[in-house]
């Protein structure tokens, strides 16, 4: 099937992205999905985040009843017999153990990459967050956003059937150490480390993380246009603390490690908090 058809999902999620990173950083190619949206993640680790994205529940805003922004008013991935019944507001209805074996059964290709350790399908936890997917790729490593995009160029190329496409990307660019091919800083020392310590720095780990970002944003830009007609979402699964109340990296419920980015485009039309 083309792969602009309206039809088709991308979820990408920026690993540990600060929503303040992202409102700082030069990134006209997701913006263009639609406008950023300050929201909460379900969790401040990427297992449990990603766990909760798998059952229907995106990172929302609590204080609207826009639905899709706030799973609460209405999720765009509804699973059936997941809490209440669901109405109306709920967009892409699934049945399933998750959401991707619900597109799989609604006849989608399911295919999927991640970059950060809990996606190792060489650990049990990691095989739990790959193993529904069609076809799903681990690079080795937190940095390798071009082998990842090369990868799912060739599934597009191998997809030969009128089958629509539920894609996931999971970015490690933007997790610590905060590095990316071509950089013009050593990958080590991370300036963020859990606990602390001498080496950690806001200032760096802020610069840094905004400069992957931006290259990041970069390498996105076909993908994007790919989907242009069809359904996006782009968020992260939580964020990292730079020495709020004492505390570095994440693993740790706080406002900073749970306050992420979100935009959103449904069948090619950008979401917008209106006020009802």
């Amino acid at each position: 099937m083309d792969s602009s058809t309206s039809e088709n999902v991308l979820l990408i999620t920026l690993d540990s992205c600060r929503y303040d990173s992202f409102k700082k950083a030069n990134v006209k190619n997701l913006r263009s999905i639609g406008p950023l949206h300050k929201a909460h993640s379900p969790s401040y680790f990427t297992y449990g985040s990603h766990a909760a994205i798998w059952m229907g529940f995106t990172p929302g805003i609590a204080n609207t009843k826009q639905p899709w922004l706030n799973p609460k008013a209405g999720k765009l991935f509804r699973m059936a017999n997941a809490g209440f019944v669901g109405d109306e507001a709920d967009g892409i209805q699934l049945s399933g153990s998750n959401i991707i074996e619900g597109f799989s059964k609604s006849g989608y290709l399911t295919i999927g990459t991640g970059a950060v350790g809990w996606f190792d399908p060489s650990t049990e936890t990691g095989a739990v967050l790959g193993q529904p997917f069609d076809k799903f790729f681990y690079p080795g490593n937190t940095w390798s956003l071009k082998k990842q995009i090369n990868w799912l160029n060739i599934q597009f190329l191998e997809n030969n059937s009128l089958k629509p496409m539920f894609v996931f990307l999971n970015i490690g660019e933007t997790h610590v150490p905060y590095w990316h091919e071509e950089a013009n800083w050593p990958r080590d020392p991370s300036p963020c480390i859990p606990f602390g310590g001498k080496q950690c720095s806001r200032r760096e780990s802020r610069k840094r993380q905004i400069a992957c970002l931006e290259w990041v944003d970069l390498q996105l830009e076909e993908l994007i246009k790919r989907f242009s007609l069809g359904t996006i979402i782009v968020c992260s699964d939580h964020g990292d603390c730079w020495g709020e109340d004492g505390l570095w990296e994440h693993g740790i419920s706080h406002w900073a490690t749970l306050t992420v980015p979100l935009l959103m485009k449904v069948k090619g039309q950008s979401v917008t908090n209106d006020p009802k």
